[in-house]
C-alpha cells in the first residue's frame, strides 16, 4: 500500500462538529499549515465550511451513516460528478448507495481548480481525493478501536462499518461520526492497492441521471428566479458596427421592458422568453461594414499566401532537413485543410446574473466559473468576494464555456435593468455569435530513402487564428532524423477559441493520414511504418520525444489485436476495408482502426475499434461513453461540419443549414482499455482527434481515394466515389 508522507499531514484540516453532527473533513491542497477550526453539520445538510481556510474537496458524515460529497468541478457531460465520489468513496469504503453527491458552488477558499477543460480533472485531483476518503477512514478506524480498547491495526473496513474481527463486532460510520472527530488528523494514511478497489473499475450509474430522466431542473436554462426578467441581444457580424435600431418600436411590444445598446449589441429585456424572442425577432437594425470583413474565399486565398510565407515561426528543427530532401529517393507532399466550426452544444449559452449593491449573484453553466467571476469583478470595479457563483450542469460545452462572454452580457444587462436577469441566446444566437474553431491548412512534405525509410520530415501549420497550429513535439518528431516544423497565423475578425481537443482535433486527422500517405509510397504496412518509426525514436532518438514510446506501441498493439488488423474478413469472404490512426493528447494514448463498406457505390462507416490508455479507468459507464462520444463527434465533424462566411457573415445558422453526424450515421463503437495501473490522465478530449484519419484512411482502402479536406463531403476526392 502507499503511504503518505509527513508533509502530507499539512494538506488536511479537521473541523470539529457540535453535538448530534457527524464528522466532517475539509482539504486545504496548498503547503501552508491548516488551522484547525469548528463547523456545525446538521443531520442530512451540507456543513458550512471553515471560513478563511482553503479547501479543495471534503465530505461529512452524519449519524445515520450518510455520507455527503461535494463535488467542486463543472459537470459539462463528462462525468466528473459521478468520478470525483466514486474515487472519495472508494478511499472512504463506503457503500455507494449510502452516498449523496452534491455540486459545490465557486469557492477558491475551498476548491483548487474548479475548471473544466483541458481533460485535467482527474489527472490533477486523483491523489487529493483519494487522500481524503483515506484520511476519513482512518478516523474512523481509530474512533473504533478507542472504544474496543483494541489496536488499530486489528481493525478492518467494509461497506461503511468498521469491524474488528476478533471479538466479532462492528459499528458504522454514523456511530462513529462525531467521535471520530475529536481525534488528531493520522500524518500518515494508507491508499488502497488497486487489487482491493472496489468502486474504481466498476460499472456505476452517473448520479444526475435520475434528474436528467425525470426533467428535474438541473441545467442552466431550467434556472427560475421569482421576478427575474428575460434578455436577448442580438449581435453583429463579423466586422460591422451598429448604426441605428428601432428602440421606440421594440418598446411598445407585450412584455418588454426595455431595449437599449451596449458594446455594439442590442439587449432586449422583457418579462418571458416568448415575448422577449418575437421582439428580438422584430428588430430592424442598420449596420455599418468595415475593411476588416472576410469571407471563406478570401481564407482560401490567405491560406496559399501563409503556406508560402517567409515568415513563419520555426516550432522545431532536427537534423539537416534541406540536405535529408536532395538525398531523397522519392518525395511525398500533401495538403489538408478545416474550416472554421461552432461548437454546437445541445443547451445554448445562457446566464442569470443578478446586480446588487452589496454584490453580485451569478447562476449558470460555465466550464470557468472563477474567469466569470473575475470579469464580473473587473467590470464593475468590485471585489472578486463580492461575486457568488453557483454551478448548473451543462448541455455540452466542447470549449465554448470556458469564455465568459455570456456571463459577462448577463451581468451587463442586470446592471443596466436594475433587476435579477436571466439571459438566454437563441440557436441561431449559439451559432452565429462565434467563438469557433480555427480553420486551418496543413502542407506536408516528407522524404523517403531507397528503402522507404523517412529520413526527412516537414510540417507547416496555416491558420486564421490559432497561433500555433502545431503540436511539435507530437510523434513522428523524435523519430526522424530530419524534421522542420513550423507555423504562420492570419488574425481575422472571425473569433476562435478553444473547440474539443484543441488544435489536434483536427492536426491528428492530417498526420495521421500523411503517415498512410508515406506508408503506402514506401510500400509499407502503415501500422508496421508506425512502429518501425517507434522503434527508431526508442533506439535511436532524433532530438527530445515527449510521448511516452512502449504506451503508444502498447494501444497500436491491442488495437491490432482486437479488430483483426489486415486479416479481418466480411460475410462474403471478402477483406474488411480498415483504416488505421494513433494519437497523444492530453497525457492519453489512443488508437483506432475504422472500417468502411462501400454499399451501393458509397463508403459507409461500419465500426470503430478503439484503445485507450488512460491510466486506471474510474468508472467503467462513463469512461466508455467519453470514449465513444468522442468518436461520433470526431468522425461527424470531419464529414460534415462546415461554417462558411460572407462579407463576415455567417451563412449557417440553424440545423437545417449546419450538418451534423445522423443517428443512422454513428457506427458500432468498441472500446478497450490498456490496464496498465497508471494514475489516471485525460479521457475526455484525447479519442477525438485519431477518429477522423481512421475513417478517412478507411475510406482510401475502400475506394482508392484520398480525403484530405474537412469535411469529407465537400472534399472533391470524396465526392468523386458517390
Amino acid at each position: 500500500m502507499q503511504t503518505l508522507s509527513n508533509a502530507s499531514r499539512r494538506n488536511f484540516l479537521k473541523v470539529a462538529v457540535a453535538a448530534g453532527g457527524g464528522l466532517f473533513l475539509g482539504f486545504n491542497w496548498t503547503d501552508a499549515e491548516a488551522a484547525v477550526d469548528a463547523a456545525a453539520v446538521g443531520a442530512g445538510n451540507v456543513p458550512a465550511a471553515a471560513p478563511g481556510v482553503g479547501f479543495n474537496s471534503y465530505l461529512s458524515i452524519n449519524p445515520q451513516g450518510i455520507v455527503t460529497i461535494m463535488s467542486p468541478n463543472p459537470e459539462v457531460g463528462q462525468g466528473i460528478k459521478t468520478a470525483f465520489p466514486i474515487v472519495v468513496a472508494e478511499e472512504l469504503d463506503v457503500d455507494w448507495k449510502n452516498v449523496i453527491v452534491e455540486q459545490a458552488p465557486l469557492d477558491n477558499k475551498k476548491f483548487e481548480r474548479q475548471v473544466a477543460g483541458g481533460s485535467g480533472s482527474i489527472p490533477h485531483s486523483w491523489t487529493r481525493l483519494r487522500k481524503a476518503g483515506a484520511t476519513a477512514r482512518q478516523m474512523l478506524v481509530e474512533a473504533a478501536a478507542k472504544r474496543w480498547n483494541v489496536p488499530a491495526a486489528d481493525c478492518t473496513t467494509s461497506a461503511g462499518f468498521v469491524m474488528h474481527t476478533a471479538s466479532n463486532r462492528k459499528l458504522s460510520y454514523g456511530e462513529l461520526a462525531t467521535e471520530a472527530s475529536t481525534l488528531p488528523v493520522p500524518a500518515d494514511v494508507k491508499l488502497k492497492e488497486q487489487k482491493d478497489f472496489k468502486l474504481i473499475g466498476q460499472t456505476i450509474k452517473n448520479v444526475d441521471n435520475p434528474g436528467i430522466i425525470t426533467g428535474k431542473p438541473l441545467f442552466g436554462l431550467d434556472f427560475y428566479r421569482e421576478g427575474m426578467l428575460i434578455a436577448m441581444l442580438q449581435r453583429p457580424a463579423f466586422g460591422y458596427t451598429l448604426k441605428s435600431v428601432n428602440e421606440a418600436d421594440i418598446k411598445a411590444m407585450p412584455g418588454i421592458v426595455d431595449v437599449f445598446t451596449f458594446d455594439n449589441n442590442v439587449a432586449v429585456v422583457g418579462k418571458s422568453t416568448w415575448q422577449v424572442r418575437k421582439a428580438k425577432d422584430a428588430l430592424k437594425i442598420e449596420w455599418t461594414k468595415t475593411d476588416a470583413t472576410e469571407s471563406t474565399s478570401d481564407h482560401n486565398r490567405i491560406f496559399t499566401e501563409l503556406l508560402n510565407s517567409s515568415k513563419a515561426t520555426v516550432r522545431r528543427k532536427d537534423g539537416d532537413v534541406e540536405a535529408a530532401f536532395k538525398s531523397a529517393a522519392k518525395v511525398v507532399t500533401a495538403e489538408y485543410q478545416c474550416p472554421f466550426l461552432p461548437h454546437s452544444p445541445m443547451e445554448p449559452m445562457n446566464f442569470f446574473a443578478h446586480v446588487r449593491p452589496d454584490g453580485v449573484e451569478l447562476v449558470g453553466p460555465t466550464q470557468t466559473p472563477d474567469l466569470a467571476r473575475n470579469e464580473t469583478a473587473k467590470l464593475l470595479g468590485i471585489s472578486p468576494e463580492k461575486v457568488t457563483v453557483q454551478l448548473t450542469r451543462m448541455g455540452g460545452g466542447f470549449g465554448r464555456r470556458l469564455k465568459a462572454d455570456y456571463a459577462i452580457e448577463a451581468v451587463q444587462v442586470s446592471k443596466r435593468a436594475n433587476a435579477p436577469v436571466k439571459l438566454m441566446w437563441t440557436r441561431e444566437d449559439d451559432m452565429t455569435g462565434g467563438s469557433y474553431r480555427p480553420a486551418v491548412r496543413y502542407r506536408f512534405e516528407a522524404a523517403l530513402d531507397a528503402q522507404g525509410n523517412m529520413i526527412g520530415y516537414k510540417l507547416r501549420g496555416a491558420s486564421i487564428n490559432a497561433g500555433n497550429a502545431t503540436r511539435e513535439d507530437n510523434f513522428p518528431a523524435g523519430a526522424v532524423d530530419n524534421l522542420l516544423i513550423d507555423s504562420v497565423d492570419h488574425k481575422s475578425a472571425i473569433t476562435t477559441g478553444p473547440w474539443r481537443a484543441p488544435i489536434t482535433n483536427f492536426l491528428a486527422f492530417a498526420e495521421q493520414s500523411f503517415i498512410d500517405e508515406v506508408a503506402q509510397a514506401a510500400g509499407k504496412d502503415p501500422v508496421k511504418f508506425r512502429l518501425d518509426l517507434l522503434d527508431k525514436a526508442k533506439a535511436k532518438p532524433a532530438g527530445a520525444v515527449k510521448y511516452d514510446i512502449d504506451r503508444m506501441k502498447a494501444v497500436i498493439n491491442m488495437a491490432v489485436d482486437k479488430s483483426g488488423w489486415g486479416t479481418k474478413k466480411g460475410a462474403d469472404g471478402r477483406p474488411v476495408a480498415q483504416g488505421f490512426s494513433v494519437y497523444f493528447s492530453h497525457r492519453s494514448y489512443v488508437a483506432q482502426v475504422g472500417e468502411v463498406a462501400m454499399e451501393k457505390d458509397k463508403p459507409v462507416v461500419k465500426k470503430v475499434i478503439a484503445v485507450a490508455d488512460c491510466g486506471i479507468v474510474i468508472n467503467q459507464s462513463g469512461s466508455r461513453q467519453q470514449v465513444t462520444g468522442c468518436i461520433v463527434d470526431g468522425i461527424g465533424h470531419a464529414m460534415f461540419g462546415n461554417m462558411t462566411f460572407k462579407d463576415g457573415v455567417p451563412e449557417q445558422s440553424n440545423y437545417n443549414n449546419y450538418r451534423l453526424i445522423r443517428l443512422n450515421e454513428i457506427p458500432n463503437v468498441e472500446v478497450h482499455f490498456v490496464d496498465n495501473g497508471m494514475e489516471p490522465t485525460g479521457l475526455g478530449e484525447p479519442a477525438l482527434p485519431p477518429a477522423g484519419a481512421a475513417v478517412a484512411n478507411a475510406i482510401f482502402k475502400a475506394s482508392g481515394k484520398r480525403v484530405r479536406n474537412q469535411p469529407f463531403i465537400e472534399d472533391q476526392a470524396f465526392k468523386s466515389i458517390l
